[in-house]
């Protein structure tokens, strides 16, 4: 006999509680709610996922679409038809919405945006603009200001949205602005574009002097830079760009050597114009009009868009935008819609990307030797426009080297807040195998030809307060620059390099210039880095005497120097027959024993002018007096009277140390304290 149902329920109470749960849930509708724990990683990728970071739609989004009863799926196969509703739909807040709008248009904008460098079509810009549109609506025109929503993480990640639309607006507006299809009809200050007006412009922006057009715009976000310590920028508003510019704007020759120039290559065949140019570019001195300085051919620049004045629903319907771009150097902030905001800024990657085009390392080694393609003459590179309201840093890198050797110190002093108001930093390459006072004689000309290209009357800012830092022997070049010869250069000329009864006539203005020199007014510190004030026993080894048996000088050059020294002279034409005077080269000018060396170093240091020592030993045990860090020993890098000293543990190259360049820091942060309440720098010292 079959038992009653309610019978065998009894005998299974488990079975009769699971269907009666199963029952009453069928019945409620009620959805079952569970509680899990995140841990950090996860927390953060809720709050702060969106589609730029990890191509999904933000938690934020998602909730707004479901608010909207609309699918997410549904929405990323029909963006447009989403933005519609969003738009419209009843139940969001105008933050909620505009915010949403903003990342479902950049969604849409990437999803069509062609490969880098494809020019765009009318729909791809109206994409990316409306995207930048609604940002900017969240942004100044929401029920909120932005100081009111400054610690919500939605802010920072539509700002994000607004500044990846202005960094990729940005390349395709200079693409398009570039295209032969458009030259016919281009329009450097508006273009129109799918139903837009795109207003353009650039009178913030500071290119290189006689510069009008950029070759190409490069978005710093998407660089890195191996050997940058740091990439230095502020948080804010704009998109980071590189502007680069078209080859340097100045002489073309006057980065390389002609092979007229060169005693390896002098049997090369040559017409006279060729020989007259390379004469003009070999000789000492700078020809009258001459332009020895190259500004930072690829730039900084930070750009915006700005979509009006109007009420939220003018700026929503308006196809008017203005794009500006900024110097960020010299604009640290911008009105817009009545607010005050930051404006973003990449202080490194226009300078890393120089360096990495410029090919130093390779010319470095071919001017040290006086082969072509290298340098036979000083250059001033300038790390941005000229300010005339910002000191100057100089720097002068040592022997077979270029401005690479100065890639951290640079970068950092640029990317010092502090620091970054009060210089601008200028780099000197030169030609590293010419004799010690012929790049010294061509140093000073380039930098006061610079000054006065800039400044005729010496009265700005610019022109006053300059700080000289040297490694090596652009350290003992430095410290020429703010010393005194007086006669005691003739004197070791007559004395060492002139026969027997030879006398030097001292009032020969071409010797003048080059033997007798006083401090450059300009300068009020110096920090001298691993420089061999007293030459080095390195410049004497085996090794490099066979290098400086390799350096070759410019034929004309020996001539000239040469003829200086022979008219300068009492000899008649029997004595000076078949005789030259023997020039050094730079490798053999520092040896320990180099009579021009061992002078120089007697030579006085300006009583207004401070300076400091940075030395390096290899060692960190032993007596220091006994050190060397090398190549320059510390009986050598050691100058008394310096204001302070610091001894690093490292090699030669100290100056790329995190403890010189904090040191350097140190320095320059206390000479503006110094500078801006005495006028110059004090003899204090700061151990």
């Amino acid at each position: 006999m079959t038992r009653p149902y309610s019978s065998r329920m009894s005998r299974c109470p488990l079975l009769a509680n699971v269907l009666a749960l199963l029952v009453a849930a069928l019945l409620s509708g009620c959805a079952m709610v569970r509680v899990n724990s995140l841990g950090p990683q996860q927390y953060f990728a809720m709050r702060r996922g969106d589609i730029l970071s990890t191509g999904q739609l933000s938690a934020a989004t998602r909730a707004t679409l479901r608010v909207a009863a609309l699918d997410e799926s549904s929405c990323q196969s029909a963006p447009q038809a989403c933005i519609d509703t969003i738009g419209t739909v009843g139940g969001l807040n105008t933050g909620q919405r505009l915010a949403s709008l903003a990342e479902l248009s950049l969604q849409m904008a990437l999803e069509q945006t062609p490969p880098a460098g494809t020019p765009w079509t009318d729909a791809q810009f109206d994409s990316w603009l409306k995207t930048a549109r609604y940002a900017y609506a969240f942004l100044f025109l929401g029920q909120r200001t932005a100081g009111e929503r400054a610690f919500e993480d939605r802010q920072t990640q539509v700002r994000d949205y607004y500044n990846y639309a202005v960094q990729e607006l940005a390349g395709a507006l200079f693409l398009r602005g570039t295209s032969e299809a458009n030259a016919s009809h281009r329009d450097p200050e508006k273009q129109f574009i799918a139903g837009w007006t795109v207003h353009i412009d650039l009178r913030e922006v500071r290119l290189p002097e006689g510069v009008r057009e950029l070759s190409e715009v490069i978005p710093a976000s998407g660089l890195s830079f191996a050997g940058l310590h740091n990439t230095y920028r502020r948080d804010g508003l704009g998109a980071d760009l590189v502007a680069v510019t078209q080859a340097a704007q100045s002489d073309p020759d006057s980065t390389r050597t002609d092979s007229a120039t060169n005693s390896a290559t002098a049997g090369t065949a040559t017409t006279a114009e060729d020989n007259a140019n390379a004469n003009a570019r070999a000789s000492i001195w700078f020809a009258p009009g001459s332009r020895p300085f190259n500004e930072m051919p690829s730039p900084n620049v930070t750009a915006l868009l700005s979509f009006g004045e109007g009420t939220l629903e003018q700026v929503l319907d308006s196809h008017d935008v203005v794009f500006s771009a900024y110097d960020p150097f010299r604009v640290e902030s911008v009105e817009l819609n009545g607010e005050t905001v930051p404006l973003a800024a990449n202080f490194s990657a226009g300078y890393g990307i120089w360096l990495a085009r410029s090919g130093f390392a390779r010319q470095s080694l071919r001017s040290l030797l006086g082969r072509t393609r290298g340098i036979d003459r000083p250059r001033i590179y300038m790390m941005q426009p000229f300010d005339p309201d910002r000191r100057i840093v100089l720097m002068l890198h040592g022997l077979a080297s270029s401005p690479e050797a100065w890639v951290n110190v640079a970068n950092d002093i640029q990317g010092d807040e502090m620091l970054r108001q009060h210089f601008q930093v200028w780099q000197v390459y030169y030609p590293t195998n010419m004799p010690i006072l012929v790049n010294l004689a061509r140093i000073r000309q380039a930098v006061q030809l610079t000054l006065a290209h800039f400044d005729p009357a010496g009265e700005l800012p610019a022109s006053n307060g300059m700080v000289l830092i040297g490694h090596s022997m652009g350290g003992v070049l430095a410290r020429l620059l703010v010393s005194s010869s007086d006669d005691v250069l003739w004197v070791t000329i007559q004395n060492k390099y002139l026969p027997e009864g030879i006398d030097i006539v001292r009032e020969d203005e071409r010797l003048n210039r080059l033997l007798r020199f006083t401090p450059m007014p300009q300068v009020e510190r110096a920090i001298f880095i691993a420089t061999p004030h007293r030459g080095t026993p390195f410049a004497s080894n085996r090794l490099s005497r066979w290098v400086a048996n390799l350096v070759r000088l410019p034929l004309t050059l020996l001539k000239e120097i040469d003829e200086m020294l022979q008219t300068a002279t009492n000899a008649d034409s029997t004595q000076r027959a078949g005789k030259t005077i023997p020039v050094p080269n730079s490798i053999e000018q520092l040896r320990e024993t180099d009579p021009i060396i061992q002078s120089i170093s007697r030579l006085p240091i300006s009583p207004t002018v401070c300076f400091h020592s940075i030395i390096a030993r290899r060692r960190e045990t032993g007596p220091l007096e006994d050190s060397d860090d090398g190549v320059v020993p510390y009986r050598s890098a050691h100058l008394d009277g310096a204001l302070s000293e610091k001894v690093i543990v490292s090699g030669h190259s100290v100056q790329e140390t995190p403890e010189a360049i904090f040191e350097i820091r140190r320095i320059l942060h206390e000479d503006i304290e110094v500078f801006d309440n005495h006028g110059a720098c004090a003899r204090i010292s700061a151990n």
